[in-house]
């Protein structure tokens, strides 16, 4: 800062040395040029050439462009008296011009009512520019000369026909020329800048200033005459945002000096940090659970951002919008502008995070369900997903698994060869999970079951033929008719000896158990036994030529 301060000082203290011979500069400019102005007498007109006569022993010659106007039509004609300043000479004859002529009139006329206690600072066109430095000319046509060193341009080849502002620094009488300056009104307002500068960079206050410029990255915004640069990070506390949506150039707003890099040049301004921190405000006021009323102001394919009105945004994820898992873009669900009830499920005021949930506010859709529906209900469900195991069913606002197991009594259907996504099919809620929010359902259970078929035409004790399809530690899998299995237990198989088995030998059996409603059939080989000793006893009793003593006594004999 005392570097600033010193650099300050010397700017101040310093001027501009005018002690230059400017005369000698000018005289250099123009060279043998004379800067009579006088009455002249065009004689002749031929090609481009005008003749006028001065009153030297050779008439003058000038362009006949001096006399064109712009529609192309001669000013003049042979005869006519005009004003004319001697250039120069070629060949003993005088060079003219009007222009230049009417130039130094004005020159004469601007000389004669210059004020110096004026600000005297003028818009100029460079025309051209010699050795010792440049002729320019104001919209009214005056001319001014400014010396190279007093140009401050570091490129002089891209200057002819360009506009800049100048300063008058001396006014010639005798010569009748005017020298201008660039390099001092530049300089001037360098040393006002370092001054404004020096009075600011360690200002703590919140001071006002004026949006010179709106950038895609940020305001530039003039604070007592010196631009800073409000970065679009800088301007609210909900993060970056686009300035073109809030201010427009001329708007006035409070800012604070965050930073100037002396180096660079560059004054940071900040407009958030002006204004009080809103989450000093709610980080003891918001609790997690609490309800608020929010508005959506950008929706992303992840989620929303919502504003709660104090420039703090929330962020609403997409898996907190709705109950549907399914959920692919927000916009099906929300729109920007509108006005929520929310629900607080994270706040960190320290990370200036909070996140919030709108499922949360809204009715589940499993609650509904099991108040629409119970177990053993038949209703129609549409097919959303299908996978390996089996398919998810919509049924209501829920989804239900539809196992592959049961989806049909034959254990070789697959429900994702058998059912395409969007079909509307007729399904049985088989449970209702409270615990774990979940539903099974099936479609088997809405046809009888092939044991159910079977039964029709079996009971339990009758002998029935199968071809073994496995063979398990624990028992035989037998295939009966109709794509009916059974099972014979190990402890069913009797005498058997079950070593010389094998899959596809035929097997006869009794009928032990049947389960019409888990589709399961037990059959037994040792009953199947029993079943024939008795009645192989029956039909002896049922003869009555022998007792069974006498088959007692036949066997031992």
């Amino acid at each position: 800062m005392a570097e600033v301060n010193k650099n300050v000082r010397n700017d101040i203290n310093s001027d501009i040395d005018l002690e230059e011979d400017f005369a000698a500069m000018f005289e250099e400019s123009i060279k043998a040029e004379e800067s009579t102005v006088c009455d002249g007498v065009i004689v002749n007109i031929k090609d481009d050439e005008v003749f006028v006569d001065v009153r030297k022993k050779s008439e003058g010659v000038m362009n006949i462009s001096e006399i064109t106007s712009n529609d192309g039509s001669l000013q003049y004609k042979i005869g006519d008296t005009i004003k004319v300043a001697v250039t120069g000479s070629r060949n003993g004859r005088p060079i003219v011009s009007h222009r230049k002529a009417l130039r130094k009139e004005k020159v004469k006329a601007f000389i004669d009512n210059y004020d110096e206690n004026a600000e005297n600072i003028y818009d100029v066109k460079i025309i051209s520019k010699n050795k010792g430095g440049f002729v320019a000319v104001s919209d009214d046509g005056v001319e001014f000369f400014m010396p190279k060193s007093q140009s401050g341009f570091k490129e002089t080849n891209q200057v002819i026909n360009k506009t800049f502002k100048v300063k008058v620094l001396k006014i010639d009488k005798a010569e009748q020329s005017i020298i201008v300056s660039r390099k001092k009104l530049i300089d001037e307002d360098r040393r006002k800048r370092k001054e404004v500068i020096a009075s600011i960079v360690d200002n703590t206050d919140i001071i006002e200033g004026i949006i010179k410029k709106i950038t895609t990255y940020g305001m530039f915004v003039d604070v007592g005459g010196i631009d800073g640069l409000v970065h679009y990070s800088e301007i609210s506390y909900k993060g970056p945002v686009n300035p073109n949506t809030l201010y427009k150039e001329g708007d006035k707003v409070d800012v604070k000096i965050i930073k100037y890099d002396n180096e660079k040049k560059h004054l940071s301004l900040s407009i958030k940090a002006a204004t009080p921190d809103p989450w000093d405000e709610i980080k003891d006021g918001l609790e997690v659970g609490d309800t608020i009323k929010v508005i959506v102001s950008n929706i992303e394919p992840y989620g929303a951002f919502v504003d709660l009105g104090n420039d703090i945004e929330g962020f609403l994820h997409i898996s907190e919008i709705s109950w549907d898992k399914n959920i692919k873009n927000p916009k099906d669900f929300i729109k920007e502008g509108e006005e929520l009830d929310v629900e607080v499920i994270e706040i960190d005021a320290n990370d200036r995070r909070l996140r919030v949930s709108l499922k949360n506010l809204l009715p589940k859709p499993f609650d509904e369900f099991a108040s629409k529906f119970k177990e053993g209900d038949i209703v129609k469900g549409v097919v959303t997903t299908l996978t390996n195991f089996g398919a998810f069913v919509r049924v209501g606002a829920l989804e239900g698994l539809l196992h592959n197991e049961d989806s049909s009594w034959d254990r070789n259907d697959k429900c994702k060869d058998t059912l395409k996504s969007g079909d509307e099919i007729d399904v049985k809620i088989i449970k209702i999970d409270d615990k774990n929010q979940k539903i099974s359902l099936s479609q088997k259970d809405l046809k009888d079951s092939p044991v159910s078929e079977y039964s029709k035409r079996h009971s339990v004790g009758d002998i029935v033929t199968g071809t073994i399809r496995d063979i398990k530690d624990f028992g035989i899998f037998v295939s009966l008719e109709g794509n009916v299995d059974a099972l014979i237990r190990k402890e069913d198989v009797g005498s058997v000896d079950v070593e010389t088995l094998k899959v596809g030998d035929t097997i006869e059996a009794a009928i032990a158990f049947i389960d019409e409603k888990k589709n399961r059939i037990r059959l037994s080989i040792r009953r199947l036994a029993r079943q024939k000793e008795r009645e192989v006893l029956n039909e002896i009793n049922d003869d009555g030529k022998m007792t069974l003593g006498d088959i007692i006594k036949e066997q031992l004999a």
